[in-house]
């Protein structure tokens, strides 16, 4: 399986993955602000049909041509589901977009909807995605890497402005430095709720994920100036968004790796 996972790292290098024409302007802001347009290429908007048409539900991240990364829990059997890519503003009409039909979707095996573990899911598109300078792969971590304390990394979507406000209509950032293991377990924080398969990032009370951004990346930045994407957007507290010490949690992907290129190598 190894082998595969190198493969898989190779592959994605070799097409550009994480490196977007437009780069972000990464301002140590400590709230949400919209972005640079299309500076993180790979952000997708995943749609459902449950309202009768079709409306945001959750963010994502393109990792390959026809893969998409994003929570099993925004999956609903019931629904059908498509992906946008190449988006700025889901309000506007951008004619770089595109949108693509859900042509399989993989939920975890072992997902657990209570305690919100292996809470992640493949999406494979109805067609291959041609790279443009508005839609582009981010890079996958290595299998295993976890992420040190403090690391800076940015959290984006189309998710609620504040914990009962509305959804942005301009895709957000916002930085969301990465909290330890050993602090996000200690009783006052998340406790056990958080396991070493998950990434917790913020916790200022001031910013964090809200809903809306559920499946979408936590961005962080390699050395050489290109992006992987550690974490897939989970949960936060049901006291609200911005809760002191109880930081967004994300499914760490690094821990996944070989389970990605097992669906994506079979499917």
């Amino acid at each position: 399986m190894r082998s595969l996972v190198v493969l898989a790292f190779v592959v994605a290098s070799a097409c550009g993955c994480g490196l977007p024409t437009f780069p972000p302007v990464l301002s140590r802001v400590v709230a949400g602000v919209d972005v640079r347009p299309h500076s993180w290429p790979w952000q997708i908007s995943l749609q459902s049909d449950s309202s009768g048409r079709w409306r945001h539900v959750c963010g994502g991240t393109l990792i390959s041509s026809d893969w998409v990364l994003t929570a099993a829990h925004c999956i609903n059997d019931r629904y059908s589901y498509r992906v946008e890519l190449g988006k700025h503003s889901l309000k506007g009409s951008e004619e770089d977009s595109i949108a693509l039909r859900a042509a399989r979707i993989i939920t975890h095996e072992d997902y657990n909807i209570l305690l919100s573990r292996n809470d992640i899911a493949l999406i494979k598109l109805s067609s291959p995605v041609t790279f443009t300078d508005t839609i582009k792969p981010a890079c996958l971590p290595e299998r295993g890497v976890v992420l040190p304390h403090g690391a800076p990394c940015f959290v984006t979507g189309w998710g609620r402005l504040s914990t009962s406000g509305p959804l942005a209509d301009i895709l957000q950032q916002a930085l969301l430095p990465v909290v330890g293991h050993d602090t996000c377990t200690q009783p006052d924080w998340w406790s056990v709720l958080a396991t070493d398969k998950m990434v917790c990032a913020g916790g200022d009370g001031v910013t964090a994920g809200c809903n809306g951004d559920s499946g979408g990346p936590l961005n962080c930045q390699n050395p050489d100036g290109s992006w992987d994407v550690h974490g897939v957007v989970s949960f936060g507290s049901g006291q609200g968004c911005n809760v002191f010490q109880k930081p967004t949690v994300f499914t760490q992907v690094s821990s996944y790796i070989s389970w990605m290129n097992t669906v994506m190598t079979n499917y």
